[in-house]
Parts: structure tokens; sequence; C-alpha cells
């Protein structure tokens, strides 16, 4: 069975998905937590049994999670069945409670085309099981450079979460709520979704095209000072954007130079780091705010209404009044 097969609508008379979470030892409580609880809610609002769940461990003994707490019942994979999908969670010290065991199991589920996931660090598990080759990946922003190092052959994102084919990856934190709102949405329709998103008095449900917010200073490096400091500067200067002559300015570099460490660090020109910076900016504001769109469009220093829409159009594929219907 695959994630699109998972994700699509089906009849309420239909059999519930079995999601699998198999918990490694210091897992996030908050990851697990808020995934397994969007399948609970999900089964409330609707008044049905469309998921169902089962907490698994390598020997079936409850494991102890970063925060001391252990969940009950923890079963075999065994006593609990193949799942449809498994989920891999992880937290704290993932490299020690990775071992010889996990990988097997992973892998024998992998050979049975069972759809694997992971959040948090439960990534790391996949990856070390050679299970997430040649696909797309996020993990949580603090372990991305060391991951990226070891594992060149996974595609890294910063997105929220990310579907690729059989696997599911998410960062962590209450991230792995969005990761399931969408599943449900994809499932059940979006706006159930929407009503458990209001259970747990959301703003809104994040997609997978949310990047989380990576400190600038571990995207980059801390060796990496001056770069750091202009970053901050785009950010402070988001109405009035300053010229590339102002920023190589005030971090007393040249021009030239300030061009190159933007492309050697972040692959990108300063002029369109510092535009998608404002598009982005301004992507929150028409989610989150009432502002209008003429009102977003001078806050995010745009000129015109006109280069503001040809912008976004080009960075998100549709036009800012689409960004406004969705919210609304």
């Amino acid at each position: 069975m695959t994630p699109a097969t998972v994700m699509q609508p089906e009849p309420v008379e239909s059999m519930p998905v079995h999601f699998g979470f198999l918990t490694l030892p210091n897992f996030s409580m908050i990851a697990f937590t808020s995934a397994v609880e969007v399948l609970r809610m999900t089964n409330y609002v609707s008044r049905g049994t469309h998921y169902r769940w089962s907490v698994v461990s390598a020997d079936g003994v409850p494991v102890r999670a970063s925060n001391g707490v252990t969940v009950t019942p923890t079963r075999t994979l065994e006593e609990a069945g193949i799942p449809d999908v498994l989920i891999v969670c992880g937290g704290t010290q993932i490299r020690s409670a990775v071992d010889t065991r996990v990988k097997a199991l992973l892998a024998d589920l992998g050979a049975r085309g069972v759809p694997l996931g992971a959040i948090c660090t439960g990534a790391y598990a996949l990856m070390s099981a050679g299970l997430l080759d040649d696909y797309r990946c996020t993990v949580h922003w603090e372990d991305m450079s060391s991951l990226h190092n070891e594992f060149p052959r996974v595609k890294f994102r910063d997105e929220l979460f990310v579907i690729d084919r059989d696997r599911l990856t998410c960062t962590g934190g209450t991230a792995p709520l969005d990761l399931m709102l969408h599943l449900v949405g994809e499932r059940l329709g979006r706006d159930l979704a929407a009503q458990v998103s209001a259970q747990f008095i959301l703003e809104r449900i994040r997609s997978a095209n949310d990047h989380q917010p990576i400190p600038v200073d571990a995207r980059i490096g801390f060796s990496r000072a001056e770069l750091i400091e202009v970053v901050r500067l785009m950010e402070a200067n988001i109405e009035e954007p300053l010229s590339l002559e102002e920023l190589a300015r005030l971090v007393r570099l040249s021009q030239r130079h300030l061009q190159r460490m933007f492309k050697v660090y972040l692959d990108v020109s300063p002029t369109h780091y510092y535009l998608s910076l404002r598009l982005r900016r301004a992507r929150d504001l028409l989610r989150t705010t009432d502002a209008s769109i003429a009102r977003v469009t001078t806050v995010c220093g745009f000129q015109s209404a006109c280069h503001f829409s040809k912008a976004y159009r080009a960075q998100f594929g549709y036009a800012p009044s689409r960004e406004r219907r969705q919210v609304n």
C-alpha cells in the first residue's frame, strides 16, 4: 500500500487505516502526541473509525521518552500487526537509539512495501537503513547539516514535512499536527481536516510548502558573522529594503565579496534572497492577518501591486489573491 492509496478519498464504511508508531529511546513526546492526537480527533469529530494506531518498540517494552514518560500499551510489531503506515518517532540521542534490530525491522517493512515515515529525528533511522536514498526528506534544522554530510544520497529539504512516494518525513515539535492533518484532508476532505484543526485551536493548517523557521546562524554557520549580519539587516528592513550597496557598506564588505558569500553559502544571489524573504513575509501576512493586498504590498517593500503580484506568482506559482481566498 502506497501513501497515495492511503490518502485517497474513501467511503465512510472503508476499513480504518492502521498507523504504527515505532518509539525509539528518548523520543519526542510532543511530536508523537501531535501525530496521534490528529488521528484520535478525526475519529471523534467524524463520529467514525477512520484510523486506528499502535505504539510499538523493537522488543515490545515501553520506551522512555525524552521527558521521562513512557507510553502503554506498547507492543512488538508482531503483536500489533503489520500497519498500513509505520512512523518512526525519534528525539534526542538518536544515534544510540538506532541499533541493528531497528534497522532490520525497518528494512523488512520496506521490503514488504509498507510506507515508512518519521517525525523529529526519526528520519535518521530510515537513513541508516538506506531507506531514504534518492528520496526527498526533511528533518529538524538542528540536525540537517550533519546528516546532509553523512547521507549524501538523501535529498534534504527545509519544509515542515515532505511526502515523496512511499516516504513521509516531518520535523519536530508540533509540525506532525500539520503532516497528519494534511493526510486527513487528502483522504477524508479538507472540511473535516479543518474541523479537526479547529478542535486544536490552530489558526491554520500549514502545508508542505511551508518552511521550518531555521535560524540564519544555523543555516549558515557561526563562522560567517558578516553574512549573518547581512541577513539580519534584511530581516529588519522589509518595508524599506536596503540596496546591495547599502548592505555591503554596513558590514564593511565589497559588493562583489558579498555576492560571492551568498553564492557559496546560500547558493543564491543576495538580491534573490532578499526578495524571497520579503515574499515569505507577505505570504505570512496574507495568511494570518486581515491586511489588504495593497497594504501587504507596501509593508513588504514593493512599489506597485503589479510588481508584487508578478514576483509572488513567480515565487509561489499563483497570485496573492488566491492566498487570501484560501484563508477565507
